[in-house]
This record gives C-alpha cells, sequence and structure tokens, in this order.
C-alpha cells in the first residue's frame, strides 16, 4: 500500500523559508503534486512533477517563489518555499497518482485525479 509521510513544516516569518518533504513508500509515482488547504478555504493546487522527467507546473500564486523537486533515488518528493506570505499558511499536502500525463494536461491541477495522499503538514508564516 502506497504511504505519503510529509515532514518540514513549521511557523515562519514572511519573507521566510521552508522546504517540505514528502517520503513515499509501497509504491511508484506518475505524477507527484502538492495541494494546500487554509482556514475556511477548499484545497488547492500548488505545484506538480512528473517523476520520470521532472517536468514541473506550479500555481501561479507560488510561481517564482516556490521550486517542486524530486529525488528518485530516495523516493522523496519537495517543495522549496522561498519569499513566504501570510497568505501562503495552510496544511500543505503531497498526493501522487501512478498514472503520467501528457505535457499540456490539466490533470496535474486537479485533486481528483490523484490517488494517494499524504496527512498533510502545517504551514504558518506569521511575524
Amino acid at each position: 500500500q502506497v504511504q505519503l509521510v510529509e515532514s518540514g513544516g513549521g511557523l515562519v516569518q514572511p519573507g521566510g523559508s521552508l522546504r517540505l518533504s514528502c517520503a513515499l513508500s509501497g509504491g511508484t509515482a506518475g505524477i507527484a503534486g502538492w495541494f494546500r488547504q487554509a482556514p475556511g478555504k477548499q484545497r488547492e493546487f500548488v505545484a506538480a512533477i512528473r517523476w520520470f522527467d521532472a517536468y514541473m507546473r506550479h500555481a501561479d500564486a507560488v510561481k517564482g517563489r516556490f521550486t517542486i523537486s524530486r529525488d528518485r533515488a530516495k523516493k522523496t518528493l519537495y517543495l522549496q518555499m522561498n519569499n513566504l506570505e501570510p497568505e501562503d499558511t495552510a496544511v500543505y499536502y503531497c498526493a501522487v497518482t501512478p498514472r503520467a500525463y501528457n505535457t499540456g494536461s490539466s490533470y496535474y491541477n486537479d485533486q481528483l485525479k490523484y490517488d494517494y495522499w499524504g496527512q498533510g503538514t502545517q504551514v504558518t508564516v506569521s511575524s
């Protein structure tokens, strides 16, 4: 059974940085992504990566500040978050699907296309 274990969340001041990790076990990833859910809001797409060639996609709200990456040998997904803003405060979830999609597919952003989810890690940006 696929398991995803996230780590790296915490409290950080505006302008600071955090790196989230998501360790994958029990299966393989075709696409891996990060989503987030702020209090009172729906869960939203943050970034996704195609595992075999590292094709990436980022939400407009985080472009230039966040970078998704993966280490194939360690089977670990990362989200480097720089220049954090209070609006980035949320629970961050990693998710994977064994399927791989074409570069132009809209499925990367669609949480319904992901089969396995981590438990979430809290990121709080506050002074």
